[in-house]
């Protein structure tokens, strides 16, 4: 009599397990299901793993894609057969176009049960297509020591492929024949200690010297801007990044993403304002850069992005260390292939010099400018004031999930950065406003320091299921109420009759009810008084807490277009 066929499909799983967690995955989310049974007993079984069960599949998976992020490692996704799988599509699609590595195990009814009506039972081979790095359809369950060593192997590899050439997704299919749960209580996991199971090592990208010094030459020849987009750049980029903007006397437009804007490295060359300056016509029209060093995705302004867009093909200087090129108007005609640390060592090893010319520093005159008038605005938006309220109050080390649509707009209008360790994220990889909720609280799950979440009301409604999560987690949520899709108001989309029903589509829902079936502590406020008063009792009070802050939409459109012609009128009075 062979091993009973319960517990060989927990030793089957568990080998797949135990080759995950020796490869890095130390984290998994999985939601209930019967035929994922083995998958999910294997992985509470484990010493090395952190189980978290969530009932919805798409916050599952939206809450793993957290737990990557602050993590930068691989996070496993468990879910049952048939259309569960299916609903982390959204969250397998952000993590693939912004880079984070999950493994998504999906159970499945073996062979015999596909394509004659079984019950829940679909293809789910290879299921997410082009957005998955790679596919495996598991075998059948076997207990043989070479059949184990091979499920190991195959864990070991898709761990591989979620990092590297292409940090992303990786789908592991797993057929599994019933019964699914063992008769015995307990189960070994497979093997030995020292048995030998395939880890991967990975080389920084070294750009080339003779590339290097070309580019060292060019960059000499002529007055240039640093942009810096949203990237997980390695420790230490902040001060080199600003080492050669120092040496080349190029200012950086930093993304609020980039991770420039906050931190103790020198902030003399950042430029945080740029979305507003860019909007003023004398502006772009003045300032015509010899060379960009572009890092990163795409910035997030839109003024920006028309600005680089609108330059001469042979102007952007492109460094890609994986992935396609962040280039969406085709303009870059250099494109390095580079770690991006790697490449500020190797320029500030050449005899980079100045042009010193006046253009550079005009710029960050402007820039001063700039955050002077914000400051002495009458009446700002009040997202301006909240945003200063958040930076100014949150402490040390504090994470900062920016929420898609309006919220990050504003961040990167308003948040000018500052030397305190301010951590700030996004879904941006897709840029969606589904699963927000859930990746802030997967962050927060994991996080040593305080996690803040900026949210948007239509960005809650979305996903107000992956609240269920934050009953035992620590996290101050904002919510910018400002009564549906108002970033549309800045759109063309604005003068059609249809606006309101069609795109504007206020929810109408009373946040407060929301926080109190969720059991959150929650406070609504209409000024930066009552929102300071309520940051700061939520900072100082264990568990999770909503803030939702009534936005007056069209006084909030008024009042950016105010400020947009402030600065304007600043540039045309110079």
């Amino acid at each position: 009599m062979g091993v009973e066929h319960g517990e060989l499909n927990l030793i089957w799983c568990a080998a797949l397990v135990e080759g995950l967690v020796r490869n890095g995955v130390h984290y998994a989310v999985a939601s209930p299901g019967s035929r994922s049974t083995p998958l999910t007993l294997a992985c509470a079984r484990h010493p090395g793993l952190h189980l978290r069960m969530l009932p919805d599949e798409r916050s599952a998976a939206f809450f793993a894609l957290g737990i990557s992020k602050l993590k930068s490692s691989p996070v496993a996704v468990i879910a049952t057969s048939g259309t569960a799988p299916a609903n982390w599509y959204p969250a397998v699609i952000e993590a693939s176009y912004d880079y984070h590595s999950l493994i998504m195990l999906s159970a499945d009814r073996p062979a015999e049960l596909q394509d004659c009506g079984a019950n829940q039972t679909i293809d789910q081979t290879r299921m997410f297509g082009v957005h998955a790095r790679a596919f495996q359809n598991f075998p059948p369950a076997e207990d043989s020591p070479t059949a184990l060593l091979m499920a190991q192997n195959i864990a070991a590899r898709a761990v591989d492929n979620s990092r590297w050439p292409i940090p992303g997704p990786v789908h592991i299919n797993v057929p599994l024949r019933e019964p699914l749960v063992p008769k015995g209580l307990i189960a070994s996991l497979p093997g030995d200690a020292n048995e030998i199971i395939p880890r991967t090592h990975y080389p920084r990208l070294s750009p080339d010297r003779r590339d290097v010094n070309e580019l060292s030459r060019r960059m000499c020849a002529g007055n240039g801007l640093i942009v810096c987009g949203r990237a997980d750049y390695p420790d230490g980029f902040a001060e080199a990044v600003g080492k050669l903007a120092d040496r080349l006397h190029s200012p950086i437009l930093a993304d609020p993403l980039s991770g420039l804007r906050f931190g103790r490295h020198d902030h003399h060359w950042v430029v945080t304002h740029y979305d507003a300056l860019l909007r003023a016509e004398d502006m772009v029209q003045d300032y015509r850069p010899d060379w960009v060093l572009r890092f990163g995705g795409i910035p997030t302004s839109k003024s920006l992005q028309r600005f680089l867009g609108d330059l001469p093909q042979d102007t952007i200087l492109l460094v890609v260390p994986y992935g396609p090129w962040p280039d969406i108007e085709h303009s870059s005609t250099e494109v390095y292939r580079s770690d991006p640390l790697e490449l500020c060592h190797a320029l500030l090893e050449t005899g980079l010099q100045p042009t010193h010319e006046p253009w550079q520093q005009t710029l960050l005159d402007r820039e001063r400018h700039a955050a002077k008038a914000l400051q002495e605005m009458e009446n700002k938006p009040l997202e301006a004031e909240i945003l200063e309220s958040i930076i100014r109050l949150s402490p040390e080390g504090s994470q900062l999930f920016c929420a898609n649509s309006m919220v990050i707009r504003d961040v990167d209008s308003f948040a000018d950065g500052g030397q305190r360790h301010l951590h700030l994220h996004g879904n941006r990889g897709a840029s969606g406003i589904d699963g927000n909720v859930s990746t802030a609280l997967g962050m927060a799950a994991v996080a040593e320091d305080p996690v803040i979440a900026l949210l948007g009301d239509l960005t809650l409604y979305h996903d107000m299921n992956g609240l269920l999560a934050a009953g035992d987690l620590d996290i101050v949520m904002v919510v910018f109420n400002n009564g549906g899709g108002a970033i549309f108001g800045y759109l063309p989309q604005a003068a059609l009759p249809e606006f309101e029903a069609c795109w504007l589509t206020p929810p109408g829902l009373d946040i407060a009810q929301i926080a109190q079936l969720y059991g959150l502590n929650f406070h609504r406020v209409w000024d930066k008084k009552q929102f300071t008063k309520a940051l700061k009792s939520a900072i100082n009070t264990p568990g999770a807490d909503m803030i939702e802050v009534i936005i007056d939409r069209e006084d909030s459109l008024r009042l950016h277009r105010a400020y947009w012609e402030i600065i304007s009128r600043k540039l045309q009075y110079e």
